[in-house]
């Protein structure tokens, strides 16, 4: 049976509006806010636009906002120069003031760390000098390398870095950090047998092509307090691969997850490009479904939420509910996972939680490309 607009904009509230902990953190909701890069940090430095950004979002309810990828201090770690960067004396300023803003609105906020690996061409800012890296050299796609291999130094520069922008996350006020190991850059590099052809410890096996991703999460674990939580985001897919994945089975992904649990991610993002769709055959269970599953560990799950016609007349019971409010509520009550994570409809309107936690579906729109254009 149906819900009415009536039921369904109850029960979103109900149940969107229930908090959850991330290791000691207590996040009010169940809304994060996905992601996204935007490139308007001139010099890597967030300013007072990027902080107005975030803050009016967690003020229209969004519980957990998730940074755009941010660089860590590696020199091959970025490729634009408008891309925030979480180390530096102003950068890092800028990011304090950005914490500051979320939190006086209510909200709580991570840092998604970045290095992007062999996405980097030679040349690139914001280090011009600075090689490609990756497990390989290889990009997506290659046969031969074009950057260059990583050495065991190179490995234990990054796994620093990443550990450095952690600590500095936890002491500029950041409520936690999120390690972007998804969409085929670098961690996922190493993830993926694709671009992971190492023949030492750190590529062969499934489980050893996690040594890295598991290095890079014990050494946060370690630089950071026991309670502040450490958030893993994967994918199968990668930006010029849609159809890569790293496992073909629960019982492979369990065995790339089960080392990054045990090296201290509290939380795991499992990124897929239509949250609805089943991950493995025989289940109905989704990518974030399998994780929480397979680890126990909460989950956020994303993948055009909130983004078509179908989806938002499914607010209001005229759509196919595959991709409706009560499928969505449906799998958070038996949770299957525990937040969902929006992404491009927050871009468009910065107002949308508050609109979906107050029941006003019918002031929701779909997603125009034109929202990528501003900072509003």
């Amino acid at each position: 049976m149906t819900a009415t607009p009536a039921e369904s904009a109850s029960r979103a509230a109900d149940v969107l509006s229930r908090p959850v902990a991330l290791n000691g953190l207590t996040v009010p909701n169940r809304i994060a806010m996905a992601p996204m890069t935007r490139a308007f940090s001139p010099g890597g430095i967030p300013g007072a636009d990027v902080a107005s950004y975030y803050a009016r979002r967690a003020a229209a309810g969004v519980g957990l906002i998730v940074t755009e990828g941010t660089y860590v201090g590696h020199e091959s770690a970025g490729q634009s120069d408008a891309i925030p960067r979480f180390h530096g004396e102003q950068q890092l300023a800028g990011w304090a003031k950005v914490a500051e803003e979320v939190h006086a609105a209510g909200g709580t906020i991570v840092p998604q760390l970045w290095h992007i690996g062999m996405v980097r061409e030679q040349g690139q800012p914001p280090f011009a000098d600075a090689p490609a890296v990756g497990p390989s050299g290889l990009r997506i796609g290659a046969t031969e390398p074009t950057g260059k291999a990583m050495t065991q130094r190179d490995v234990d520069d990054v796994i620093g870095a990443f550990a450095e922008a952690a600590a500095a996350a936890e002491r500029i006020g950041f409520d936690g950090v999120e390690l972007h190991g998804a969409h085929g850059y670098l961690i996922d590099q190493f993830l993926w047998e694709g671009t992971n052809r190492r023949t030492d410890a750190y590529g062969g096996s499934a489980v050893a092509r996690t040594k890295f991703a598991a290095e890079i999460a014990a050494a946060v674990r370690e630089t950071v307090s026991p309670e502040f939580p450490v958030i893993f985001r994967f994918s199968q897919w990668k930006q010029e691969a849609y159809r890569a994945r790293l496992a073909e089975t629960p019982e492979e992904l369990e065995a790339i997850l089960a080392p990054l649990a045990a090296a201290g991610v509290d939380a795991f993002h499992a990124s897929t490009r239509r949250y609805w769709l089943p991950e493995f055959d025989g289940s109905d269970l989704n990518l974030a479904g399998w994780t929480k599953k397979l680890t126990g560990k909460p989950v956020i799950t994303v993948g055009s939420v909130g983004l078509d016609g179908d989806f938002i007349k499914g607010f209001t019971g005229e759509g196919s509910p595959l991709r409706g409010i009560e499928d969505l509520l449906d799998r958070l009550e038996s949770e299957e996972y525990d937040m969902v994570a929006v992404g491009r409809a927050l871009l468009q309107d910065p107002q949308w939680a508050a609109k979906v936690l107050a029941g006003r579906f019918d002031e929701l729109k779909p997603f125009d490309a034109a929202a990528l254009q501003t900072l509003s």
